[in-house]
């Protein structure tokens, strides 16, 4: 079975946190076997166990597997070294406490290298290239000094790999319904050094079938299981059939027996393609009388649509000091009768088996099943702030005259045809 491909570790540098222990996911089914076989297991040295880490991601959208839950059986290696060590629920870095189950940013590569060359002109770039984010599962620490967080990854959509299985389709990267501030949550599993934490994160899952349900900041919508390369369904809108892309306008349709939501561009598409086949390429648009409507309050537009680890006890937290900082350790004071070390920290890239990162595809909306061979004939703009809302149609042939240059027409449901109100 085909699994998204990491990264080597690399060497330590002086820009990355260095953490000994990586992530491996044997079979238990396997284990048991060899078990049976062995049967030589003694108490003073255990055969290391194999655990079962529950996703906390329960995407709304489903996997071809409808019993896909997410969930993998996990080892952190070394593994008597990792049970050695306390479990903490939270850590305290620079003076800001992170938690179990929390999201963080993450340092990497590029964000150390932006920090040291603060100077440079900023080049356009993409989200993959800011903080990894992640959510951490379960916290560790052997003292002040070394504190482990094991993590699931969330992926910008840039970062997915060749290959991914997104329906009946193979993909990679960002795709056009992909929003801006939009993640994907992973089961990608990594141990890292806490010192490499840049910032509490802020990531909520967004409901696509509430249509009040906007996101102003990071969020996620769809999952992608790294065993089978595959990504959860998104909720299909419009005739169309495609997922809706959070930073683009849904236009709803108010009759009852429809309530269909619209993309912004099928609603061109299929105004355009109308005018097309009524003008043509020569003749000129004759605008007819429009009954006016007594002014009045307009109906109101329908609004766009736009978390676990294992039950151990814990203590309840730690702060974090980098090694050979050359500082003094203040031991702060004791919360909740557990150890606490105030200090400041440095960040630090950290050193982890990175997502594979795939390369943005282009836009898919020249997937339409019509061809537009009104372009470069005829231009419209939606006027979404009217209501009800209008669209505007240009026309752009230079040769024909005799007719109206820019009208507004009444949009309609792609669905039903009722009007949009």
């Amino acid at each position: 079975m085909a699994t998204a491909r990491k990264r080597p570790r690399p060497d330590v540098e002086e820009s990355q946190a260095e953490c000994p222990f990586s992530v491996i996911h044997p079979d238990p089914n396997e284990k048991e076997k060899k078990a049976k076989r062995r049967r030589q297991d003694s108490e003073d040295h255990p055969q290391p166990k194999i655990l079962l880490q529950a996703s906390p991601f329960s995407p709304m959208g489903r996997f071809k597997d409808p019993n896909n839950t997410m969930d993998r059986h996990y080892q952190v290696q070394p593994y008597q070294k990792w049970m050695d060590m306390t479990r903490y629920n939270s850590f305290v870095l620079n003076g800001v406490k992170y938690w179990s189950e929390g999201f963080i940013f993450v340092a990497n590569s590029s964000t150390i290298e932006r920090q040291k060359n603060p100077g440079e002109v900023v080049q356009p770039r993409k989200k993959s290239d800011d903080d990894w984010v992640a959510r951490i599962l379960e916290i560790r620490a052997s003292d002040e000094h070394h504190v482990y967080a094991r993590v699931y990854w969330m992926y910008w959509p840039d970062e997915l790999p060749p290959g991914t299985q997104d329906g009946k389709k193979l993909i990679q990267g960002r795709q056009w319904y992909h929003g801006a501030n939009e993640l994907i949550a992973s089961n990608h599993m990594d141990v890292i050094n806490v010192v490499s934490v840049t910032a509490a994160a802020t990531v909520n899952q967004w409901d696509e079938t509430n249509e009040d349900d906007v996101q102003p900041a990071l969020y996620w919508r769809q999952a992608f299981d790294v065993r089978s390369m595959e990504l959860s369904a998104a909720e299909l809108r419009c005739k169309c059939n495609r997922p809706e892309n959070p930073d683009r306008r849904l236009f709803g349709c108010s009759n009852e027996d429809c309530k269909k939501w619209l993309h912004d561009d099928c609603l061109t598409h299929d105004v355009l393609l109308k005018t097309y086949k009524r003008l043509g390429t020569d003749k000129p648009h004759k605008p007819t009388p429009v009954k006016e409507e007594e002014a009045g309050e307009g109906t109101k537009r329908p609004l766009s649509p736009s978390e676990s680890g294992a039950a151990q006890m814990a203590e309840q937290s730690i702060d974090v000091k980098p090694e050979e900082q050359g500082q003094m350790i203040k031991l702060g004071d004791v919360e909740n009768a557990l150890p606490a070390i105030d200090a400041d920290a440095t960040v630090t890239a950290a050193s982890t088996e990175p997502k594979r990162r795939g390369r943005p595809r282009k836009s898919e909306l020249a997937e339409q099943a019509a061809t537009k061979p009104y372009e470069g004939l005829f231009d419209a703009i939606i006027q979404s702030e009217l209501s009800p809302p209008t669209i505007e149609i240009t026309d752009l042939r230079e040769s024909v005259t005799g007719g109206d240059k820019s009208w507004t027409e009444r949009l309609h449901c792609l669905i039903c045809n009722h009007e949009l109100e």
